[in-house]
């Protein structure tokens, strides 16, 4: 290939064209559409920032079952809607919507190929402080089909809005998937497994990459719903997952901010943090393999859109494990960084790496400096003893989230076991729980249920104290091979002590509200 000097000055930069042709988009178009590779809970995180758009300030991803199957996928928000006009914008296939200068979208695609790559079927529900609700149905036979996006019957667009009134109550909208490929290939007893999974997996991933919007007043919540019951029967709020949520760094100065000059861009500041040793803390261990979240955490107006790696920079090692640094993209369209459609990475140039070598801090530190202290760290890290905690079974389904989290941060898991699960059951008189040891269940009286819950019947996770104390007192009797008489003994006395003391507490309260 010639080299730039040599180029003769005949030569032309832009190919010179005769004319132009429209070239609509095949119907096969449906197929490239469904076949993004979006995983689960990037589609769903993709949907959460359509509604972060909109203005929403509540936000409830809801799963629906129905006799023992999982049926269909909602995600309902309280933003400020759309009309007609708005819905068929939303819905047109190929269509770029212009988006503000702080907007978590940018191609115009997520919708339908988030949605489409999951369920054979979406509908989008929406209404306006000043229209009524309306709704647009679009399946990848109605797109093979010349493009085609049904009108749904506005009664049945209102009925939706009326059943989550509690939720959108002048303005909001539903994204609604069916014929969801992975429910359909649950059978209806993985149904509660399958879910347990996918929940765990999606309120990590949310936490995760909205961690910035959760920590600034975002509720956002993970519910199931049983449409024959009409109950809820399982409600988490999501926490923000932040990857520099430690409380001291594992290095004294830090963070600290560097800047790289960066052609093409200008300078992009660099904020390097040093993780403490043998962090247990959410942020560090329970967003991934800690070997692959050391490096570049990208962040797109407050959203994070990738979780390490350190971008061609250098390769991954052991001793980085401690190394995080986040870079804030910066507002203007450019030809260094460019962000993924299902927005779970950033491709960079050659220019961002250079500039990063580069990089110096206020004090004239120069970049290197930060990898070594990074390596240090975890080198000492290693050598210091620690005092060793016990053990324990995971905590499972009836106890909070915030609780299981707390136990994952602070104590080490067993490997192979059941999580303990916590039920409310009918006993017999004179127990306030019993032990299901061939199950992992701890099994509560639920005769006392409403004197734990201020008198309400209480949800799937109640009773938080509660729980969480038994779970302490009882985890070490599961996982074992013979049952002591000793253990045995121990389980009888506190179960008529707590029995004693739950009667002791409702008398109390029977007095109060005498």
């Amino acid at each position: 290939m010639p080299s730039s000097t040599s180029l003769p000055s005949s030569w032309q930069y832009d190919v010179p064209t005769s004319g132009s042709t429209r070239l609509p988009p095949d119907a096969g178009y449906a197929k490239a559409l469904t076949n993004q590779g979006y995983s689960f809970e990037a589609a769903v995180a993709d949907l959460v920032d359509n509604a972060i758009d909109a203005e929403a300030d509540a936000i409830v991803v809801h799963f629906l079952r129905a006799d023992a199957r999982i049926v269909s996928l909602l995600v309902l928000d309280n933003g400020r809607g759309m009309d007609d006009a708005g819905l068929d914008r939303a819905m047109t296939v190929g269509r770029r919507r212009d988006y503000g200068g702080h907007a978590l979208g940018m191609y115009g695609t997520g919708l339908k190929a988030a949605s489409l790559s999951h369920a054979r079927s979406l509908t989008v529900i929406s209404r306006t402080r000043r229209s009524r609700a309306a709704g647009r149905k679009l399946t990848a036979e109605g797109i093979e089909d010349g493009f085609r996006c049904d009108t749904v019957e506005p009664a049945f667009a209102q009925q939706q809005i009326d059943v989550y009134d509690g939720l959108i109550e002048w303005q909001g909208t539903i994204v609604r998937w069916d014929r969801v490929r992975a429910f359909e290939t649950v059978a209806p007893g993985q149904s509660e497994q399958f879910l347990s999974k996918a929940i765990s997996r999606l309120e990590t991933h949310l936490g995760l990459y909205l961690h910035r919007f959760l920590s600034r007043g975002l509720k956002l919540d993970i519910a199931v719903w049983d449409v024959a019951t009409g109950e809820e029967t399982d409600h988490i709020s999501v926490d923000a997952l932040d990857p520099f949520g430690y409380k001291l760094p594992g290095r004294a100065g830090y963070p600290k901010k560097f800047s790289a000059s960066v052609e093409g861009v200008g300078q992009v500041g660099l904020e390097a943090h040093i993780w403490p040793p043998r962090s247990n803390l959410a942020g560090f261990r329970q967003i991934g393999a800690v070997h692959d979240r050391q490096g570049f955490y990208f962040y797109r107006n407050d959203r994070l859109v990738q979780a390490g790696g350190w971008s061609n920079l250098r390769s991954p090692e052991g001793h980085l494990a401690l190394a995080r640094v986040a870079v804030d993209l910066p507002d203007e369209v450019n030809d260094v960084f460019s962000l993924t459609v299902k927005k779970d990475g950033v491709e960079v140039t050659p220019a961002f790496t250079l500039g990063v070598h580069e990089a110096v801090d206020a004090a004239g530190a120069e970049w290197g400096s930060y990898i070594l202290d990074a390596q240090v760290a975890y080198r000492e890290g290693t050598s210091r003893s620690n005092i060793e905690r016990p053990s324990v079974i995971e905590p499972g389904k009836g106890l909070d989230p915030k609780v299981k989290r707390a136990v994952r941060e602070e104590l080490p898991l067993k490997n192979g076991e059941e999580p303990i699960r916590v039920d409310w059951v009918a006993l017999p008189e004179g127990q306030f729980f019993q032990l299901d040891r061939e199950n992992h269940i701890i099994l509560l009286n639920r005769d006392f249920r409403e004197d734990f819950n201020d008198g309400r019947r209480g949800g799937a996770n109640d009773a938080p104290v509660t729980k969480a104390l038994l779970y302490l007192l009882l985890q070490d009797c599961f996982g074992l091979g013979r049952w002591e008489k000793r253990r045995a003994d121990r389980i009888e006395y506190w179960n008529n002590i707590l029995f004693a003391a739950v009667q002791a507490q409702r008398e109390r309260r029977n007095r109060i509200d005498y």
